[in-house]
């Protein structure tokens, strides 16, 4: 009862946003068990939940379940409900030092799911270190990852299959400089832009890495393999962000490869090594990384587009991502990506629109649908997505649905 109280308050303080229909764009994905009951949607939603002020999050979830629902995380979860993941990674989503169960728990309540997962994430975690070099050690700049508090830019997992909370991994504290070959940031003399003693403390992840096991049935698991590398943006010459973009992406695509490939990664509990043999799992987060245009270094994300145990056959897309291009001009008019695969809605920058957000299934699991939220203007919820400032983020909820194919339990 009280999930469906707080559901009607959601609904109300969205009411001026829903046009008439937007339920039976809702009940044809209420309908998809029905049609295929191995189907599962993955999805990623970087949902700018970010506040200024640590608790500032907390404060609005509570308020919410009070009835009094902030417009911005209405917005966010009306996208949410239409679009009705069994599988959801939430990023740019304060969480605290040492994430934040409490508020976590409340998105989960409001969002209708009963499972979810959050970690410690690097963010404004200090570092003791001038990691920027500008000569003043303290700021966001030189934290772990970037962030004005601890936990600000979180990131949390929902889930309507159990979570196997025992089995899960992360890699807040992998150090860069153990990744073979890392693309570690030069000054433009060719010396190391970190110190030594930088380097030994340096974390991989900018927010973090984990490897969360969901319990799809008793002989499927999927293991949802998240994170949120860094912008590759916000630096000199030396592209620090970018090449630490770079290998944060690198990280899944060298986990995912059993053996020698994975052989050097560790996790917070001490165990090596990556993904087992044969395990099936989704990769999933806003990766920052478009594979033709933006800042990213090149080839960056086709270390996952290209990888051989990835499954690539279908790339989610959407009408509305078509029509910002063609309507907001400038940088997209340049670009090389499609923009029907676009997945942010950077129009108010120089880079334009660009696909950042990915769901990206192991080739064991069958691609049955995949999308982008993204209506064009005037179609149901597109008043959610809406133009610069958002009502909701400047990124897309982003979905594949996938049938797990038979095989060993992994």
């Amino acid at each position: 009862m009280r999930r469906l109280t707080v559901l009607l308050a959601v609904l109300l303080a969205c009411q001026s946003l829903i046009p008439a229909g937007a339920a039976d764009a809702r009940h044809d994905r209420h309908d998809r068990h029905d049609r295929h009951d191995r189907e599962v949607r993955f999805a990623t939603f970087n949902t700018s939940l970010n506040r200024g002020t640590a608790g500032e999050l907390r404060a609005d979830l509570e308020a919410a379940l009070e009835g009094d629902v902030d417009p911005q995380l209405g917005a966010v979860l009306e996208i949410i409900d239409r679009n009705d993941p069994d599988v959801l990674l939430v990023n740019e989503f304060d969480t605290g030092t040492d994430g934040d169960r409490r508020t976590v728990r409340m998105f989960a309540e409001l969002a209708g799911y009963r499972y979810f997962f959050t970690a410690p994430s690097n963010t404004g975690i200090p570092s003791g270190f001038d990691l920027n070099n500008n000569g003043v050690i303290g700021g966001p700049e030189d934290a772990f990852g970037f962030g004005f508090f601890p936990g600000q830019f979180g990131m949390a997992v929902f889930s309507k299959y159990l979570i196997d909370t025992r089995r899960a991994r992360t890699f807040q504290h992998f150090r860069w400089a153990d990744m073979p070959g890392a693309m570690l940031p030069t000054n433009p003399d060719g010396s190391s832009f970190y110190s030594d003693e930088e380097l030994e403390v340096f974390r991989l992840s900018s927010k973090s890495h984990w490897d969360l096991p969901i319990v799809i049935s008793h002989r499927k698991v999927v293991h949802f393999l998240v994170s949120h590398p860094t912008p590759p943006v916000f630096d000199g010459p030396e592209d620090r962000n970018g090449t630490r973009n770079f290998d944060e992406i690198r990280f899944w695509a060298d986990y995912v490869r059993p053996g020698r490939a994975s052989r050097y990664i560790y996790d917070d509990d001490g165990r090596d090594g990556g993904l087992h043999p044969g395990a099936r799992f989704v990769i999933a987060g806003d990766q920052n990384s478009d594979p033709l245009d933006g800042d990213s270094v090149p080839g960056a994300i086709q270390q996952l587009l290209e990888h051989p145990r990835i499954n690539t056959r279908v790339t989610p897309d959407s009408r509305g991502a078509v029509e910002a291009s063609r309507l907001q001009g400038g940088a997209n008019l340049t670009h090389r990506s499609n923009p029907r695969f676009d997945t942010a809605d950077f129009a108010d920058g120089a880079p334009g629109n660009l696909r950042a957000d990915y769901v990206l299934p192991s080739k064991q699991l069958k691609i049955r649908d995949a999308g982008v939220f993204w209506p064009v203007q005037g179609a149901p919820g597109s008043e959610l997505t809406g133009v610069f400032p958002f009502p909701s983020s400047d990124h897309r909820l982003v979905w594949v649905d996938v049938a797990a194919r038979r095989g060993r339990r992994c």
